[in-house]
Parts: structure tokens; sequence; C-alpha cells
């Protein structure tokens, strides 16, 4: 496991906080249960999904500082490019290599800082990314959000712990059962990232953008948060599709969780209701939307009110057109509204 690093480390420990149970047996036992149940249950989302997939992904229990760590370092790997835009940018304006590399140390922690207050919540992720920056094929548990879920909401361990499996083994026969699902979303983060490095008149462009939001009557923060105001529509658009992908897949690996779920635990409707209450906690609400992930939850209600209603429409079979290439993914307006997706692809 890692563990916080000194100076900014404390803070981002207490951001993070901790749990009693995670320095006990318990959390022994649940990384054993996590790599017995991961394969088992990797095999049956094959089955459901009809999805390809050889061998099993690499499996690791980790504790919230360990979450915090792995999703920096990839981030940081991800983002390298726009951050050596800026330091060269800084070099040519004169303001040096000093304030370059204090903005680097700032983002770094600002970002860490952000992902200790999520290390709370998150349960599990598939991760395509690993820390070193190249293409991975692991699943990581973070075990003692799981543990505190369990004894908060007295869920029978076996059954929640295969259950958080079902969510993270459907997205990775999603990444690695589509053969070009994953370079397409690299491509996207990519883009998204290049064009990330602020512009010489982003300032007015804000301004301008928070007085027609005003005008307008929309609120000045939306569901994609600071983002979503500081981009350039280029990159909005770029967002948008990154939106409609993750709404897909989101709601296709939650109607194939509960799917599974109902037929094999006794418990799933319960810790589904307790889930949904969760991702719409009203004392979150604020910070959500002020970073951005209130698009997040609604990846979660838009995506599977997509995939329940082409499934009604037109059958299970027919969600798996989706799948057939970059083309034929929904776009926003098409989550929105399925039956234009229906209209342009079946």
């Amino acid at each position: 496991m890692t563990t916080p690093r000194p100076g900014g480390g404390r803070l981002i420990g207490r951001l993070a906080g901790g749990y009693p149970l995670e320095s006990t047996y318990h959390l022994a036992s649940l990384t054993d249960e996590m790599q017995r149940v991961t394969p088992d249950v990797s095999a049956i989302v094959v089955e459901t999904t009809g999805l390809s997939l050889s061998g099993s992904p690499e499996t690791h229990v980790i504790d919230r500082a360990g979450w915090i760590e792995r999703n920096a370092s990839a981030f940081a790997h991800l983002t390298e490019p726009a951050r050596r835009k800026l330091e060269q940018r800084a070099a040519r304006s004169g303001s040096g290599q000093a304030a370059a590399a204090m903005a680097r140390r700032v983002m770094d922690t600002e970002t860490k800082a952000l992902l200790s207050v999520l290390s709370r919540r998150v349960l599990g992720q598939y991760e395509l990314v690993l820390p070193t920056g190249e293409r991975g094929d692991v699943v990581a548990y973070v075990g003692p959000n799981i543990l505190q879920m369990e004894r908060t909401h007295q869920f029978k361990p076996s059954e929640f712990r295969y259950w958080v499996a079902l969510h993270e083994l459907t997205h990775r026969a999603q990444f690695q059962g589509i053969s070009w699902m994953g370079d397409y979303f690299m491509g996207l983060v990519t883009e998204l990232v290049e064009a990330s490095t602020p512009d010489a008149g982003a300032l007015g462009r804000i301004v301008d953008e928070i007085g027609d939001r005003i005008s307008g009557g929309r609120p000045i923060i939306d569901e994609r948060g600071l983002l979503g105001l500081f981009g350039s529509p280029e990159q909005n658009a770029m967002i948008d599709r990154v939106q409609a992908l993750m709404s897909l897949l989101e709601g296709h690996g939650h109607v194939v969780m509960d799917r599974i779920g109902a037929d094999r635990l006794k418990s799933q409707a319960r810790m589904s209701r307790v889930l949904r209450a969760r991702r719409h906690d009203k004392r979150t609400a604020a910070f959500f939307r002020l970073i951005g992930l209130e698009m997040k939850m609604k990846q979660y209600k838009q995506g599977e009110r997509f995939v329940l209603t082409v499934e009604r429409e037109a059958g299970w079979e027919t969600i798996g057109l989706a799948f057939r290439g970059a083309s034929s993914l929904p776009d926003l307006i098409e989550i929105e509204h399925p039956r234009k997706w229906l209209q342009r692809v079946a």
C-alpha cells in the first residue's frame, strides 16, 4: 500500500481520512476474497455481455492513499504534453523556469487534494492507464471504502464484494472486449489534454461566457464544472464527446451489474437503492457541480435510461450496434433521445 508523502501529504492524508478496520485482519480477508471473486465474475460478465475476453486482470486491493497516488501518477502522465506547453510558454514570456516549476507543484498539490476528497467514495476502478503512464489491465478495489460501506449499511460482505466486482469487470469487458474502444478513449483524452493549454484571449472569453450565462438565465457553473466554464468551445465539444461515451459505458455497465446481481444476489435491490441515493447525496451536490462531477452522476442516469430504452424498443442485441465502431456511438443528443440513435444506426 502507498502512504501519504511528507509535507503536502499530511493535508492529503487529512482530507482522505482513514477507516479503523483497514489495519485489521478484515483487509487481508477482503484482499483474498477479491483475488478469488474477480476471475469468477469476469467469466459471468463475458457470458452476459457477449464480449470476448482472454485471461484475468491484475487485481489489487489498495487504501485511499494508494488510490490517490495511482490516479495522480496516471493523470500526470496524461497531462504531461500540456504541462510542457505551459513551461515553454513561461520560458518564452520571461517568467522563467522557477515560475513554471511552482505552477507544476501547485497543480500537482491541487490534483491530489481533489483526489483525496474523492478517495472517500470510490469503491473500485478499472485501470486502463497505469501509474507509469502505460496501458494496463488492472482492477483496483479501495478496501477501506468497501469495508466501511458493508458495516454502515449492513451489507452481506460476500454479496457486496461480488456486486462491486461486477461493475469494474463490466468496464474491463468494454475496454478489452471491444477491440477499438481503448484506443478511441485514449485518443479522446489526448485530444482534450492537447487542447487544454489556455490561449492568450482566455480571460476575455471567460468573462463574456459568464455574462452570456447570466443574461440567459443559465447557471454560471453548469454540470461540466469549472472545466466547462474555462474551456474553449472546441474543448467543450470534446467534453461532450467524452460524456456521451461515458454515459453509454456507465449505463451499459450499470444495467449489466444490476441484471446479473438480480439473478445471483438476494440483496441486490437494496444495494442498488443505497448506491443510487449515495450518488445523489445533496450534501455533496454543490461540490460535485463545482468540480464537474455532476456530469459524472448524470452519466449513470442518462446512460441507463438510454440502454433500457433501446432494449425495450429494439432488443438487447441492438445495444451491440453501438460498439461496431466510433461512428456508431451515440452523441449527447442521442443519449437523451435514444430513438434518434435507433433511427440513425439501427
